[in-house]
């Protein structure tokens, strides 16, 4: 990735309705099992997101909690938050994920990290770690959770 390109998505088809998808993306006690960064330990449940301004907290492999602070919200479809530590200012790098219904039961499914508004430049080379592989590592374990989930 060039250092310009502060702008990454992926996208896939998968074989699962987009509702299961969304309600996977959206209860952040479940993002720990597809995060394909293997970067996030555990959430309590309960925080389902359902609104623009909800915060959903998440407890990351290093020991670290972050807030995730909810900036897009369409139910079923779209969801993108920027996270920060606890009580501090969000640095400015988004997370969003997009749902769209292809078929019965298929989806569209497209991740994308966005960090243009990261002005911190300590966490520049952080933020170009996060290329197209490692969001693809995300969006293939969501995609084989939510195709396996269908099958049940």
């Amino acid at each position: 990735m060039s250092e310009d390109q502060k702008i990454v998505s992926v996208e896939r088809e998968v074989a699962a309705d987009a509702a299961t998808l969304f309600e996977l993306i959206a209860d952040p006690s479940r993002q720990p099992e597809w995060d394909g960064n293997d970067n996030l330990n555990d959430a309590d449940t309960g925080q389902r997101v359902t609104a623009v301004g909800d915060v959903f907290v998440m407890h990351n492999t290093g020991g670290k909690t972050r807030e995730n602070h909810v900036v897009e919200f369409v139910e079923g479809r779209r969801i993108a938050w920027k996270p920060s530590p606890v009580g501090e200012p969000q640095p400015g790098h988004l997370w969003r994920w997009e749902v769209e219904p292809t078929g019965e039961g298929t989806a569209l499914l497209r991740h994308t990290y966005d960090w243009t508004g990261l002005t911190d430049e300590a966490r520049f080379d952080r933020a170009r770690a996060f290329d197209a592989d490692a969001l693809r590592g995300s969006l293939d374990r969501l995609a084989a959770l939510a195709e396996g989930r269908a099958r049940q």
